[in-house]
């Protein structure tokens, strides 16, 4: 059964099918962009380096809007699962670039691809708690994309007035189709190189205490939710 489902999951022909519906799915959002221009056009379209940093919960609201981006080449690290095979290959056609790695596996040579791609196409995407959490918690690779790069971090959030969030370690959120859904893009921030480990990990915590302290504040305006 486990190979039937990965074989199901790498077919070429069900990535076309999910991103079909994704693409109608999210075109019954009503959504709501906020703060964008704060970093697209003060930044990203003045030659700067943007690194866009979210919740594991909340990125799928978000595959939709950002085949905005596509022309950018933007870049986002995918785990080698076989989940993020799958992942991958939605991503692709959306028009994003994809590295395979992540914390538990083949992280550091993804880490140097993503850096690379960042540094030439200038815009990127990083999952800061994925793909096993706690919830929150920043991985160091989200620091060293950013002070590698020379780019700024803009964290962004997604919150609706109706969704469903799944019973696993994020509780991952799906807006419930026709509902309001808040995308809202938060002032960016710069993390310069650093001399110590100390230092380092002083600006992951920085950045940890940050997005969780807003995602509780911007979550605050929306219901629960239901349980899936």
């Amino acid at each position: 059964m486990a190979l039937k489902i990965n074989t199901l999951l790498s077919s070429r022909l069900t990535q076309w099918v999910v991103y079909i519906f994704i693409r109608i799915y999210s075109a019954t959002l009503r959504l709501d962009v906020q703060n964008e221009g704060a970093w697209l056009d003060a930044y990203l379209k003045k030659g700067e380096r943007i690194l866009l940093c979210a919740h594991h919960q909340q990125f799928f609201a978000a595959i939709g809007y950002f085949q905005k981006y596509k022309g950018y080449k933007p870049g986002l690290m995918i785990s080698q699962s076989k989940d993020g095979e799958f992942i991958s290959g939605v991503a692709h056609k959306t028009g994003w670039s994809t590295v395979r790695g992540s914390s538990s596996r083949g992280g550091r040579e993804a880490l140097k691809a993503m850096i690379a791609h960042l540094i030439e196409h200038r815009l990127g995407a990083h999952i800061i708690d994925g793909p096993r959490g706690p919830f929150g918690g920043v991985k160091p690779g989200a620091i060293k994309l950013a002070q590698s790069a020379d780019a700024m971090v803009v964290p962004f959030y997604i919150g609706a007035d109706r969704a469903w969030y799944a019973r696993s370690w994020d509780r991952f959120l799906i807006p419930k189709p026709f509902s309001r859904v808040v995308l809202r893009f938060e002032k960016g921030l710069r993390f310069k190189p650093t001399d110590t480990h100390e230092a380092f990990e002083d600006q992951r915590r920085e950045l940890e205490r940050l997005m969780m302290a807003t995602n509780t504040s911007f979550q605050a305006q929306f219901s629960p939710g239901e349980g899936i």
